[in-house]
């Protein structure tokens, strides 16, 4: 069985946008995973992919060693860790979150 860190590597590296979270987009089950989720479609994510840490404790106890950060959600947008639900709003209020979201749609190449 692949390393937990290798399967959190392939993950944020093959979609463009990847967003732990506890529960799924249609189901949260919590309120910071709630506000992510919104923040995302407000800014324009079309194409997200999401983990539930809750179906996988391997997984919710490996992201936090991923990118050395202790919350759920995390926000990888690009391969790179943008952060939680608190720094998705302010990079929101900012335009930020609609320019990163808007970049990772753009084809490479």
């Amino acid at each position: 069985m692949a390393d937990i860190q290798d399967i959190i590597r392939d993950q944020v590296q093959k979609h463009a946008i990847v967003l732990y979270m506890k529960g799924n987009p249609r189901a949260p089950q919590c309120g910071f995973s709630a506000r992510a989720v919104q923040l995302l479609q407000q800014a324009g994510a079309e194409d997200l992919f999401t983990v539930d840490v809750l179906a996988d404790p391997q997984i919710r106890d490996g992201i936090k060693k991923f990118a050395n950060w202790p919350t759920i959600p995390q926000l990888y947008i690009g391969g790179e860790f943008v952060g939680g639900s608190d720094i998705m709003a302010d990079l929101f209020q900012q335009g930020e979150l609609q320019k990163l979201v808007s970049r990772a749609k753009t084809p490479q190449g």
